[in-house]
């Protein structure tokens, strides 16, 4: 005879009977252990790891210093000061002695960047929820910044954080953070307020400021440009188009190459203040500024499902009109008619590089629009005719792998080809900097 299903049938195994226990002990242990044990099991196995650049480090702080730590007094978790260590002198890893703080349970290897005593003074009671965790010693906002796409605050970047933490994120954020470890400086970058590349400076800026550029003089009509390895190759073979760029009001930087080709420089990049970032954070700002887009470029339909699609996200957002960008030249007067009399304040052309700059620039001044920006490919994106890299893609600064798996007959040249070419000649600026014979002034 079969025994019957259920209750009434046979009793349970003892594994079954072991299984509801076991499940409800873990459910209780599960933030401890992907928590505190994770750290303490990381931590240790790096320290295993690691022992002998440490046994070195430990030697050479001593030997210059006669000591073995430095340390910074930073507030902790529920708001209790702590010693955040370093090794002594100025040696490349010294950071690693933040390790014995996560021994210690000062520190977490995820979490908010830690503050010094001064820098947690002065947060405001809405901010002050980040000393409900330990500090770590990865972050989003730290990650993010290495790639220069931290654009919203480093609190709402926290916030987010610690709210939606999981296990599988931390070690993706760790994973991470370890990929882009060639993209960040390990010594203090000066960060001067133009980048010069081969004759054309570039605004270095942050995406905060940049938007505000957007409401100042408003009666002023203003050229702006976005710049990446790509547009600066091409402006080494167009002399007309290197020549728009450098009369330009402003030009910005735009992608990772332009961040690796300032550390080669010797300087540091405040933020990678790309086109594609910023037209969604320029619409939210013009509707309080009470300024119109009209959107001029793409494929027939592409302008205006962007129009579509952005009126949905912001329904008070002004779009004073849209224009394809398939038209003959001798058509350009009756659409630089239909974009006056839109009455628009600012004018997106995506025609591509450097087509779109020389457009703006030939009618610049039959154009009544109060600021005249060349956009690239951006209408694809915000059209959904082409999707954006991931976002754990971009904060390792590999969006142009994406691109290249995206559209390889269009893209292999301008990644595979062009950039290696602006590094060398990135290098090549740099070395005749370097050996630029002394001016009058210097002998």
């Amino acid at each position: 005879m079969q025994p019957l299903p259920g209750p009434l049938g046979t009793s349970r195994t003892w594994r079954q009977r072991l299984r509801l226990p076991l499940w409800r002990l873990w459910f209780y242990l599960r933030p401890l252990f992907s928590n505190r044990w994770l750290d303490l099991l990381l931590s240790l196995m790096l320290l295993i790891v690691l022992s002998p650049l440490l046994l070195f480090l430990f030697i050479s702080a001593y030997w210059r210093t006669g000591k073995l730590f430095e340390f910074q007094l930073c507030m902790g978790r529920f708001q209790h000061p702590f010693k955040r260590l370093y090794f002594a002198g100025h040696l490349p890893g010294k950071n690693l002695a933040r390790l014995f703080n996560i021994l210690r349970g000062d520190m977490a290897l995820v979490g908010p960047r830690p503050l010094s005593i001064e820098e947690a003074a002065s947060l405001t009671f809405e901010e002050q929820f980040r000393f409900s965790v330990r500090p770590g010693l990865f972050s989003v906002y730290g990650l993010r910044t290495k790639t220069g796409i931290a654009y919203e605050q480093e609190s709402t970047l926290d916030k987010e954080q610690i709210y939606s933490e999981t296990l599988q994120g931390n070690l993706g954020l760790m994973l991470r953070h370890g990929l882009s470890f060639f993209l960040r400086s390990h010594t203090p970058l000066p960060m001067p307020p133009i980048l010069n590349f081969f004759g054309i400076h570039i605004i270095n800026t942050d995406m905060e400021e940049a938007i505000a550029w957007f409401g100042k003089d408003p009666e002023q009509q203003r050229l702006l440009a976005f710049v990446n390895p790509d547009c600066l190759n091409i402006s080494h073979q167009d002399e007309a188009y290197r020549q728009i760029l450098q009369q330009a009001d402003r030009v910005l930087p735009d992608g990772i190459g332009i961040h690796i080709g300032c550390r080669m420089l010797g300087v540091s990049l405040r933020a990678n203040v790309n086109g594609t970032d910023l037209f969604p954070r320029l619409c939210q700002a013009s509707i309080p500024r009470q300024q119109s887009l009209f959107l001029l470029g793409g494929k027939p339909g592409v302008a205006e499902k962007v129009a579509q699609n952005m009126r949905k996200q912001l329904p008070d957002l002004r779009i004073a009109g849209y224009q394809d960008g398939y038209f003959k030249a001798e058509a350009s007067g009756q659409i630089i008619q239909q974009i006056n009399d839109s009455g628009a304040d600012i004018l997106l052309v995506a025609f591509g590089v450097p087509k779109q700059e020389k457009w703006l620039h030939q009618h610049r001044h039959q154009l009544q629009a109060k600021v005249l920006m060349g956009v690239g490919g951006l209408f694809d994106f915000y059209a959904g005719c082409i999707p954006r890299a991931p976002q754990w893609l971009r904060e390792i600064g590999m969006e142009w792998s994406w691109r290249l798996l995206q559209e390889p007959g269009r893209m292999w040249r301008r990644y595979l080809i062009g950039n290696p070419l602006f590094l060398y000649r990135v290098w090549h600026q740099k070395w005749e900097q370097q050996h630029e014979p002394p001016t009058d002034s210097q002998s």
